[in-house]
């Protein structure tokens, strides 16, 4: 069998693997944080003959692994099951705000390549008072929390200049973007420092190494050298740290999404936890993982693509 595909049964297996024990974790610990014949009776002090009549539409009667093997069933078939605050399918509270999530999480991922990476790549080329500059400002980037860099920019931008609106998700297009330029930016800015960091330092390795420094003596132009042989070869290392950047923005969005009055999945979860709607936290919470899991699964992928000596080398190992 060739080393990719082997690579590519070994992460689907993984991934396959993980997301069944994820679903095992968030259902039995979600239905041990909450009391749902309270959620579901609306708040009013349940009477013996409403709880009854609770345990019997919701099954709560069932063993916990029948209980759970039929929410996984369902789920994987589409059936997300019916919110006890919304009073309605998760699937339609779902539908439109993982949408607005997915818009927030692409802007943040745009203007994290765009800063990080290439941040990281001006660092490790002209080296000197511009690396040390970076090296402080990515600092200073990885020790503010994301709501602290929401309120500052809050602030700045919307309150002192004006500049963008401090609320609200907008009416779409050109306005939908200008909401979310705020709650973007809060959102990259400690992605941001990081990959620029990791950038850099897989880059720095690679112009100290022995096959560059053989290509500058071969008289190789230095924009070739660059492309060929060092950012090449960095890609793969800079590949997996995006990849779980993005993964992870889906469930970092949610401290955007609270302070800027966003209407996204990571908001609903927030508002589902605090109000006990078990079905949505399960549901939002394997649907992150999910995100997360296979993300990552394929930014491997991709690395293994770039660069199929690591597949090899990890099979001569």
């Amino acid at each position: 069998m060739p080393p990719l595909t082997r690579t590519v049964l070994a992460r689907l297996g993984g991934m396959l693997l993980t997301l069944f024990l994820a679903s095992v974790v968030i259902y039995s610990a979600v239905l041990l944080t909450g009391d749902p014949i309270a959620a579901l009776a609306g708040g009013a002090k349940p009477t013996p003959e409403l709880i009854e009549q609770i345990r019997a539409a919701y099954h709560l009667d069932d063993p916990l692994w029948s209980r759970y093997w039929q929410w996984l069933t369902s789920a994987v078939q589409g059936d997300f099951g019916r919110s006890f605050v919304y009073k309605t399918e998760v699937m339609t509270l779902l539908a439109p705000r993982f949408g607005l999530t997915l818009q927030l999480v692409l802007l943040t991922v745009l203007i994290i390549l765009v800063f990080g990476v290439g941040s990281g790549v001006v660092a490790a080329l002209r080296g000197g008072a511009v690396d040390r500059t970076v090296a402080v400002l990515t600092s200073l980037g990885m020790a503010l929390p994301t709501f602290v860099v929401a309120i500052l920019l809050i602030w700045i931008f919307a309150k002192t200049l004006g500049w963008f609106p401090v609320y609200g998700e907008g009416g779409g297009g050109w306005d939908r973007l200008w909401h979310l330029v705020l709650p973007a930016v809060s959102l990259a800015v400690l992605f941001i420092a990081y990959l620029s960091r990791v950038t850099r330092s897989a880059l720095v390795a690679q112009v100290h190494s022995e096959h560059v420094e053989t290509a500058r003596v071969r008289g190789i132009p230095r924009s070739r050298i660059f492309r060929v042989h060092v950012f090449r070869n960095a890609a793969p290392q800079i590949l997996a740290i995006s990849g779980t950047t993005i993964a992870g923005l889906f469930a970092a969005s949610a401290i955007a999404e609270v302070a800027f009055g966003l209407g996204g999945i990571g908001s609903l979860l927030v508002q589902a936890a605090a109000r006990a709607d078990l079905p949505v936290v399960q549901i939002v919470s394997l649907l992150l993982v999910t995100i997360f899991v296979v993300l990552n699964a394929i930014a491997d992928l991709c690395s293994a693509l770039i660069d199929p000596t690591s597949v090899a080398g990890g099979k001569a190992a």
